[in-house]
């Protein structure tokens, strides 16, 4: 089990890198991935319910006990994200299963990764987490009311069907997960451990199977517009968090948390849900954003870690001097 978690770990430092090399991969020899694109469900499935065995009871008393930045934080992230994506998809002329798309996954709940990012940046984990873990919960109902207020006037939206599934989906791996680790706790420990490694491999097939799925279509015109609209997406989320939570007067510590959780999305949710309800299409928008977010988040956690890494070796010199 040492090895697999040590394993695990190499590829959670270099999961970006991974991330792009597996994406040109795929793109060039896309049959690799053809067998997972009817398996995609499952795989968010999995990597759902090792969410669940990573809550403990503290993690839901956390948000009893403090929920205002905690709802604030899960409101702003379902507030910002879907509408900052409908002004793009104007921006951008952005029409049908390429809109839904980017619609779709403004309208995800906050991605796994946010807490990593966080973690690096110096940020409040515990926050991170449990924005994560209310916006998820919510997202059998947030998500398919957001797609039909939102994304209905460029195709139909299966409300009840979207909201059936995300339940399946989201809900039910994540509730599984609790239950076993209530039952068994200190019993799967090991299992627990080698997590990261298995909610990595599922992340990267996912990826695959979309890239495979858009071959074709991947570099068109349409796409071309995309990609823009993804990373500004992305960083329009990170800026518009910081804001929110510098308004309602956070400490840097929440700030960098809320600014994760409101510009990182579940993109693996947003593409497996776009396959199996609308178009292989209408998944590019949440694969690019998988490919983006993992890079931009990086970048501005090394950039918040190094900035107050600066800011201690200031104090401690000026302490000395003092």
């Amino acid at each position: 089990m040492g090895k697999v978690e040590a394993l695990g770990k190499w590829i959670g430092r270099w999961f970006t890198v991974l991330v792009v090399i597996w994406a040109i991969f795929n793109y060039l020899l896309p049959q690799t991935s053809k067998w997972v694109i009817p398996n995609t469900s499952y795989l968010l499935g999995i990597i759902l319910f090792g969410m669940g065995l990573t809550l403990r009871g503290e993690d839901f008393v956390r948000i009893v006990k403090r929920p205002l930045p905690v709802i604030l934080g899960t409101v702003a992230h379902y507030v910002i994200m879907p509408l900052v994506a409908v002004v793009l998809c104007k921006i951008f002329h952005l029409t049908g299963a390429t809109a839904v798309g980017v619609i779709l996954v403004g309208s995800c709940p906050s991605g796994t990764s946010s807490s990593v990012m966080a973690y690096l940046a110096g940020g409040d984990v515990a926050l991170d987490v449990s924005i994560e873990t209310l916006s998820t919960l919510l997202a059998p109902l947030a998500l398919p009311g957001l797609l039909m207020l939102y994304a209905g006037q460029y195709v139909t939206i299966p409300t009840q069907s979207l909201f059936m599934s995300t339940i399946k989906i989201v809900l039910v791996p994540i509730i599984l997960g609790v239950v076993v680790h209530t039952l068994f706790g200190k019993r799967i420990d090991n299992l627990t451990r080698a997590l990261p490694l298995v909610s990595q491999t599922a992340i990267l097939l996912i990826i695959g199977a979309v890239i495979s799925a858009n071959h074709a279509e991947l570099f068109t015109a349409t796409t071309a517009l995309v990609i823009p609209a993804v990373i500004l997406h992305n960083l329009s989320g990170y800026g518009l968090g910081f804001l929110f939570s510098k308004l309602i007067r956070l400490k840097d510590p929440q700030r960098k948390a809320i600014t994760f959780e409101v510009g990182m999305q579940d993109s693996s949710l947003g593409a497996t849900l776009s396959m199996l309800y609308f178009s292989p299409a209408a998944a590019i928008p949440s694969t690019i954003f998988s490919v983006w977010h993992n890079i931009s988040g990086s970048v501005l956690s090394s950039y918040w870690r190094g900035h107050t890494e600066k800011k201690a070796r200031v104090q401690k010199t000026s302490a000395v001097m003092g």
